[in-house]
């Protein structure tokens, strides 16, 4: 009989692939609930690695390193999806030890045409899309697509980075050069009404449960905030569940799957896909019955799943480097001292990079946002 036969019970050690918030919060989580935590992260005491009872440090392709948390853990799982695929793959195939989610949720979401070529072949639609990796594919791709379109390096890039707006032909010469020097795709600009996320959860048992809808606002291609119930119709919140639902069930995902979609009108298009936790779900921590993190540790160690419900709407405000500061002042003060304030243990805080998350929950929506409006006239920018 295999582990994936098998509940993972406490005290069991999950070992963690990737040292920063997201596997944080999965510690924390795992913690609670009885479980050990090894992580491996090359650098030394990251957000993960202050839970941690075993802390590798070492590049993500090191192999021995990769046998040495499979070895030590009863279960595998990641935080991020830019680790190599090929290593993983490598060492599981090898039979080291127990990753229930594969290489496979790896190689797809790392490369950004391979995501948008999973999102068609099951079914479903994304913004306009052509890989452009000589200045022939690019001039054509213009040709059909045209502007306003976004050029973006396949993989790499997250939170705006690797990511150049072609507004009009006058952009093409530094598209040119992009291209010379990085693997990319041009995607149609969409004029979406709302942003939206899914995350959706499915155990190795088979078992699927899907978070309520998010509602997304970026600013500078980096998360802002995130707004649980999203003000979206029942057929678009109904679509946005049953498709992430069914991509999980058709790429037979395990674990965590978040995506991001566009709303326009009653339709819905899929934007970017990730196979671990997600920013937008953070304030699931404080508004559900259950976090994207506790349900993400019984996905992958086999043990039932709890059907997510709205305890309180809440919204959360993503910080950044720039925005700690203030947010902690703020927070001492009686008109925000009920917000709950997660910091990610970053040593340093680091211009648009994040360090944690301020949730506000009400039941009263039309206060909810008043609070949040006051909180946000004076933040940084």
């Amino acid at each position: 009989m295999t582990k994936a036969n098998l509940p993972i019970v406490p005290p069991a050690v999950i070992g963690i692939i990737g040292g920063g918030q997201l596997g944080r919060m999965m510690a924390i989580a795992a913690r609670q609930m009885g479980y050990g935590i090894a992580v491996l992260e090359p650098g030394a005491n990251s957000p993960t690695a202050q839970i941690a009872d075993v802390e590798i440090n070492a590049a993500y392709d090191d192999k021995v390193a990769l046998e040495e948390l499979l070895f030590v853990s009863d279960v595998v799982t990641y935080e991020f999806e830019n680790i190599p695929n090929a290593a993983i793959k490598e060492v599981v195939q090898a039979g080291f030890g127990y990753l229930p989610q594969g290489h496979m949720p790896l190689k797809i979401t790392q490369n950004r045409l391979r995501e948008k070529d999973a999102a068609v072949a099951c079914g479903y639609g994304t913004a306009p899309y052509a890989d452009v990796s000589t200045e022939d594919k690019l001039l054509d791709a213009i040709e059909e697509i045209g502007y306003p379109s976004i050029l973006k390096t396949v993989s790499g890039g997250y939170d705006g980075k690797g990511q150049w707006r072609l507004k009009s032909k006058d952009d093409l010469p530094e598209a040119l050069e992009v291209i010379k020097n990085a693997e990319c795709i041009l995607e149609g600009f969409v004029p979406f009404d709302k942003e939206i996320s899914v995350i959706v959860a499915r155990s190795t048992t088979g078992e699927v449960k899907t978070f309520p809808i998010f509602e997304n606002d970026h600013a500078n291609g980096i998360l802002h905030l995130t707004t649980i119930p999203a003000d979206v119709s029942d057929v678009v919140a109904d679509k946005a569940r049953a498709l992430a639902a069914d991509m999980m069930a058709k790429l037979d995902l395990v674990g965590t799957l978040a995506i991001e979609m566009f709303v326009v009108g009653e339709d819905i298009l899929v934007n970017e896909m990730a196979p671990r936790p997600h920013n937008s779900g953070h304030l699931t921590i404080d508004a559900c019955n259950v976090s994207q993190f506790e349900q993400h540790i019984r996905a992958i160690c086999g043990l039932p799943l709890i059907d997510p419900v709205i305890v309180h709407p809440a919204v959360m405000v993503n910080l950044l480097g720039q925005h700690a500061d203030y947010a902690v002042k703020q927070w001492q003060t009686p008109a925000y001292g009920d917000g709950k304030m997660h910091l990610y243990g970053k040593d340093e805080y680091i211009r648009d990079r994040k360090v944690g998350h301020l949730t506000f929950v009400n039941d009263d929506a039309a206060a909810l946002k008043r609070t949040v409006d006051a909180f946000l006239v004076d933040f940084p920018e």
